[in-house]
């Protein structure tokens, strides 16, 4: 009943109160992101949700444009120069996630379940196993069991084992037990920083398919 009811009604009506309760909020960083660099607000990017479908997952644009053809591709680590100055702000307090709350409404995402990866990283959808491919069995979360077990310094093929457990597990009280261990991590900014690949056998990524990432994907 939780996993196919009252998860999407507190989904809706979370994601509602959000948008209204902080919409002062997100005015103003609206405004300050314009003011701190040339750009759109909004960064989109596709990513894969439940069951294989694609969507353009929103968040606030954190870095400069075209960064995808500057820096260290795919990956953002510390003092990437590529993340603007309002970027850095976003990133530490996980404000940056906050325009998801509109993908939650959708119905391309909730605010507990694995994170959605990009179509090609780590991998096209295509290469997961069976096994893996049972993350996509629910909605992809904003934050998630992977994310408050390591967050950006778990390795992928981890990182999916952790999020295909969840969708084995998930019952309400894990998603609440996620939910307080999300609030601590972020208020103590811990595992918020890539720490290198996070991939192995990163080498199965072609160089055209690195020069499209514009955001850090270990988020």
């Amino acid at each position: 009943m939780y996993k196919h009811f009252f998860k999407r009604f507190f989904d809706i009506l979370f994601s509602l109160l959000i948008l209204l309760i902080l919409s002062p909020v997100l005015l103003i960083v609206a405004i300050a992101i314009k003011i701190d660099s040339k750009g759109p607000v909004i960064f989109k990017q596709k990513r894969i949700g439940r069951k294989g479908k694609v969507f353009n997952i929103y968040k606030f644009r954190s870095m400069c444009v075209n960064a995808e053809h500057t820096g260290s591709g795919v990956y953002s680590g510390k003092d990437d120069a590529r993340v603007t100055r309002v970027g850095k702000f976003l990133r530490a307090t996980s404000i940056d996630e906050l325009p998801q709350a509109v993908n939650i409404l959708k119905g391309d995402m909730s605010f507990i379940g694995p994170r959605p990866p990009l179509t090609y990283h780590p991998w096209p959808i295509e290469e997961y196993t069976d096994e893996q491919k049972k993350m996509f069995d629910v909605r992809p979360g904003i934050t998630g069991w992977a994310q408050v077990n390591g967050r950006k310094g778990v390795e992928w093929h981890d990182r999916i084992k952790l999020s295909v457990w969840y969708v084995e597990h998930l019952t309400m009280w894990l998603d609440i037990k996620i939910f307080f261990l999300t609030f601590f991590k972020v208020l103590s900014n811990a595992d918020n920083e890539n720490v290198g690949a996070t991939v192995r056998n990163d080498e199965k990524m072609h160089s055209s398919e690195v020069e499209q990432a514009q955001e850090p994907v270990n988020k």
